[in-house]
């Protein structure tokens, strides 16, 4: 290591570079406001001045005219003081005291002047003096150079809407010259502003009111067009094209229909249109639009094409709800609740794991059920120590459910005419722990005579399934008209012994639930009509 430089012998040279004082701020003499040399004027702003100025001048030589044509003293535009022009006070024939004697009647209106002279207020004599000042007019447009264009059109860009607003309302212009001389210049661009899209909004409506009178109505294909689609691939998008058209005359059939072609004739490409869109037969299709109006039928048949969703009954004789969906969930599965209606049901959205092979599952705390299957079971509403007969109780579900409410207590006896679809109650029995259920493997219409006096009974009844599409695709195609009447033949034999089944004496009881998953007429309300013709029953809200 060397030795350390002596620094003592060293002069002082000053503050440091952070002690140095700060200079004075400088300011220009444009900002200081002593900038005292002369604005630049640019080519626009010069040509809008020497616009202002050729109007003024136009409008001034137009008063005059007036003026003239009329035998009348001339109102000076630019000065308070000038009232009267030479050249039309010479040819006039007014002499000095003439003159003096209507400058004091412009100012005062004491003389015949007063009936067509309008007194101008101080607002106005100011606008008109900053109008010929041309100091202010150039700092003005200096400044509208620098300023963007606003809302109102005012600014950059103004000068060519101007001339084209000119030529189109001149005469407007000429009318209402004197008041628009009291408007500022962004009050004047805003005001023809509003004049243009008033045109325009007149100008649309009438263009809609022409396509609207030039639409024309839907024509139905000829028997040559249907001939030659039924020989080609269906054109779906043409189909669901027609198929909407239809409809739409269907629903206002007297003023869309064209007058040569019938209301059966609609009918009839209607029919054809849904079979070839949506697969259903001619059976099906004619009892759909029997049940339902026009203006639903299209949203049922949508409404049968959508997948539903799995849902779940949990077992509340082994777990609760919440404890469950926490289960599933911890396993990948999305869910919800079914509904507010329901404690007990979950709808699946979508799951990692299979829901029917999940420990959950087997272990019993849930059961693989419709939502729509809760319902007959909650109309039932069964009590605890009551007996209940379920006649119809394959594979289980709803007699699962009628446990579950009854806690295990009382006594059901779940029948089924099937023999092998028995081995599934037992076994979803087993599963879900229900210990109050007796299974039997009779023909329930011979039931009263096995045995009898239940406090409630429900008959879940065969049917021919056609409010179950989506869920059974082959009953767009497989069901006919025998179907139905075979099945509401068996369905008021078996509502029948239901109604003997039931003990009416019963303190707690006395009902009986008649459900289908059929949305037909003949297996509902006809046999429910038949049954109230044949037994003393009546009718109570669910």
């Amino acid at each position: 290591m060397g030795r350390k430089k002596d620094k003592s012998d060293l002069g002082k040279r000053g503050p440091g570079r952070k002690a140095r004082k700060q200079q004075d701020p400088q300011f220009s003499a444009k900002l200081l406001g002593t900038d005292d040399t002369d604005k630049k004027v640019g080519h626009r702003a010069r040509l809008r001045a020497a616009k202002r100025k050729s109007k003024k001048e136009a409008r001034q030589q137009d008063k005059e005219t007036r003026a003239l044509k009329k035998n009348l003293p001339v109102v000076a535009e630019s000065k308070d003081d000038e009232l009267l022009d030479d050249n039309s006070s010479n040819d006039s024939g007014l002499e000095d005291v003439e003159l003096e004697a209507a400058k004091g009647a412009a100012r005062g209106f004491t003389d015949e002047n007063k009936g067509w002279l309008q007194p101008l207020d101080k607002k106005t004599l100011d606008l008109l003096s900053s109008d010929d000042d041309d100091d202010d007019d150039d700092e003005g447009d200096s400044e509208d150079e620098d300023m963007p264009a606003d809302d109102f059109g005012a600014g950059v860009g103004m000068d060519s809407e101007d001339d084209s607003d000119d030529d189109d309302d001149e005469e407007e212009e000429e009318e209402g010259q004197e008041g628009d001389d009291d408007l500022l210049p962004i009050e004047k661009a805003s005001k023809k502003l509003r004049k243009k899209h008033e045109i325009q909004k007149k100008l649309a409506e009438e263009e809609l009111m022409t396509n609207i009178a030039q639409i024309e109505k839907f024509q139905l294909p000829s028997g040559q067009e249907i001939e030659l689609e039924a020989s080609q691939p269906p054109d779906l998008t043409l189909i669901s094209l027609r198929i909407r058209e239809v409809m739409g005359v269907l629903g206002d059939f007297k003023n869309k229909r064209d007058p040569e072609r019938s209301r059966q004739e609609y009918v009839e490409v209607l029919k054809g249109d849904l079979m070839n869109y949506y697969g259903y037969n001619k059976f099906m299709i004619e009892k759909l639009m029997e049940i339902f109006p026009m203006a639903e039928l299209n949203d049922v048949l949508e409404a049968n094409e959508v997948h539903r969703p799995l849902t779940i009954r949990t077992n509340t004789l082994k777990t609760r709800r919440r404890d469950l969906a926490q289960a599933l969930i911890n396993r990948g599965v999305n869910l919800d609740p079914v509904g507010k209606w329901s404690k007990v049901g979950l709808v699946i959205f979508e799951s990692s794991v299979p829901i029917g092979a999940t420990p959950e599952y087997l272990a019993g705390h849930y059961v693989l059920q419709g939502a729509s299957s809760f319902l007959p079971v909650m109309a039932l509403a069964p009590q605890e120590h009551e007996s209940v007969l379920d006649m119809c109780s394959a594979p289980g579900g709803k007699t699962t459910y009628i446990s579950a409410l009854m806690k295990n207590t009382g006594r059901v006896l779940a029948n089924d005419a099937n023999k092998d679809r028995v081995k599934s109650i037992v076994g979803n029995a087993h599963r879900c722990g229900v210990t109050n259920i007796v299974v039997s493997n009779e023909d329930g219409r011979s039931f009263p005579k096995v045995q009898g006096g239940f406090d409630r009974v429900l008959l879940d009844a065969p049917c021919t399934g056609t409010g179950v599409v989506g869920k059974d695709e082959s009953v767009k195609t497989n069901k006919s008209m025998d179907d139905v009447y075979n099945s509401a033949k068996l369905q008021k034999e078996l509502l029948l012994a239901a109604i003997d089944s039931v003990n009416a004496r019963s303190k707690t009881g006395g009902y009986l639930v008649y459900s289908t998953c059929s949305i037909l007429v003949e297996e509902n309300e006809w046999v429910v009509d038949y049954a109230l013709k044949k037994r003393s029953v009546k009718l109570v809200p669910t």
